[in-house]
């Protein structure tokens, strides 16, 4: 099984957006229906318009409640793009956790699999493309691409954690991404051409940079 840590691993210098973090598990539950409703809302009238007593209505709330644990509107949207941001790793790391993980391939299409199934039945999720990647410690690339490299990294002896691996990463995810999202917007399931041609890209795509490797991880 890889080293699902490190996809998991919390970000150095991720700085929360919740005002007040929930120490007790009804705390936890009252933060976690605010942004349910947060995220019911951004699905029906889009992040532009969301505003703090919309989600307060929604969640049965007072403005009160929503202010406790966050400033503002875009503090809302920023609650939401890190749930949903770990809700996304969290998904990655369970579905490795089941396979014996043989081929860089199996990391990459894990990836773009479980995007595309959070778009689909993760409300709220488009938080995710609407907003600035995070980037890794290095201040570079982004995050979720530098980690997926050190797992490569971790498992494959032919790997190496490279700036010009996590580069071409960075932009085989930015690629997914793009291309996901597009999938979503035509059809709420996701329209499969783009899914598949995602996949097709990236592949091709990073089998180019990462040669002199085989399909395999090892050396060639």
């Amino acid at each position: 099984m890889p080293n699902i840590d490190l996809i998991l691993g919390a970000d150095h210098g991720r700085i929360s957006t919740v005002r007040t973090e929930p120490t007790q598990r009804r705390s936890t539950q009252r933060l976690d229906a605010l942004l349910d409703a947060a995220a019911e809302l951004v699905d029906e009238v889009g992040f532009e318009r969301l505003t703090t007593q919309m989600v307060a209505e929604r969640a049965g709330a007072s403005i009160g409640t929503v202010y406790r644990y966050f400033p503002d509107r875009v503090a809302v949207l920023h609650g939401l793009r890190e749930r949903s941001i770990d809700r996304y790793r969290a998904r990655v790391a369970e579905r490795l956790a089941e396979i014996d993980l043989t081929t860089w391939w199996q990391l990459v299409e894990t990836a773009v699999d479980a995007l595309d199934g959070l778009y689909r039945d993760e409300p709220g999720f488009t938080v995710v493309h609407a907003a600035d990647r995070e980037l890794s410690d290095d201040g570079e690339e982004p995050e979720f691409a530098s980690r997926m490299v050190r797992v490569l990294a971790a498992e494959f002896a032919g790997i190496a954690d490279t700036p010009e691996l996590r580069f071409r990463f960075g932009v085989a995810m930015e690629l997914v991404e793009a291309l996901v999202y597009r999938a979503h917007s035509r059809d709420p399931q996701g329209d499969s051409r783009y899914i598949d041609e995602a996949k097709a890209v990236v592949r091709h795509y990073l089998s180019e940079h990462l040669a002199p490797l085989t399909e395999d991880g090892s050396a060639a």
